[in-house]
């Protein structure tokens, strides 16, 4: 049983799985790994510095010649203008935005043949981007990690597919972390899956030192949405510092302002140097509800693999049953 779908013809790959985009973590090592073994990677641009973006995109096309992408938050000051002419020129196939696509560049990548999506959490926003020229949708549930909405996986992904699935393909997201999910997510109408937290905990993963470790021995309830690193709500590991603004949010800043507050107070290194010591009972750690189930780090390549064959097994035993 091939997993062959709208995602994996529009993309031009070969499993319907997609790296999330997370800043800090999605970089070329990561990135190569996941499109090389037939999903399709992308590069988690928001924490990366002008010179820095194009020099990754370079690692990657060295690395393999399959399709990759470039996740980019659009809502920083010059960011759309910038690291739209480095996605334009480093020969990514796809461009994510995590805060919604301009239409002017929208049209801009489209008339270099790159294809835009953007995340929604809920389905007003997946209309609108679909409205806007999006080629894809990625419906994100709360259960995410990262900066992530209110409505559960479960319930979004079907509306967004009943709303926008006859124009787009949507992908699921949101807690997601093994075959079982991508095989639950095409039941909902899915075209495929975007994997974040599962995939952190690789060894391709660039991470801060004490990160992998966190979520591998972390149960699924022990992550928080919190404003506290950010301004903008994310799901991340709980520590002393989502701690003290749960009690504390009258000290809470907006976005971005919350952000550099949390750098200074050195507790927001993502995007660090790989393996950069940093306090871990305080530290920026992203994570979705799904890291319960993690206990192990699993090579990138490995854990594409594994995802679709289970995914298929799944179904092929389903669809048994029914015979």
């Amino acid at each position: 049983m091939a997993l062959h779908t709208r995602l994996t013809e529009l993309l031009d790959i070969e499993h319907p799985v997609m790296l999330a985009g997370m800043g800090g973590v999605s970089y070329h090592r990561l990135v190569a790994a996941v499109s090389e073994a037939g999903g399709i990677g992308t590069l988690g641009a928001s924490t990366m510095s002008d010179d820095e973006l194009p020099a990754e995109m370079a690692k990657v096309r060295a690395a393999t010649s399959k399709p990759f992408g470039v996740d980019l938050l659009t809502a920083m000051p010059g960011q759309v203008e910038k690291g739209i002419r480095s996605v334009i020129d480093g020969g990514a196939r796809i461009f994510v935005a995590g805060l919604g696509v301009p239409r002017e560049a929208i049209d801009l990548l489209h008339s270099h043949n790159i294809l835009v999506g953007s995340m929604c959490g809920k389905v007003r926003h997946a209309v609108s981007a679909v409205a806007s020229g999006v080629d894809f949708v990625v419906a994100q549930g709360t259960e995410g990690g990262g900066h992530t909405g209110t409505v559960a996986t479960l319930a979004l992904v079907p509306q967004v597919v009943d709303a926008v699935g006859s124009k787009v393909p949507v992908v699921a997201a949101g807690g997601l972390f093994d075959g079982r999910g991508l095989a639950a997510s095409l039941a909902l109408g899915a075209d495929g899956v975007w994997i974040g937290t599962r995939f952190i905990a690789t060894p391709e993963a660039r991470a801060v030192a004490g990160y992998k470790d966190a979520l591998l021995g972390l149960a699924e309830d022990g992550t928080v949405i919190s404003k506290s690193y950010t301004g903008k709500t994310c799901r991340v590991v709980r520590t002393e510092w989502t701690n003290h603004f749960e009690e504390h949010p009258e000290e809470l800043q907006p976005f971005p302002q919350q952000a550099v507050a949390s750098m200074k107070a050195g507790v927001n290194h993502l995007g660090g140097e790989d393996g950069l010591a940093v306090d871990s009972s305080r530290e920026f750690m992203p994570c979705g509800q799904g890291v319960g189930a993690i206990d192990t780090l699993v090579p990138a390549g490995d854990i594409v693999r594994s995802m679709v064959a289970e995914a298929e097994r799944v179904m092929e035993q389903i669809a048994s049953t029914r015979r």
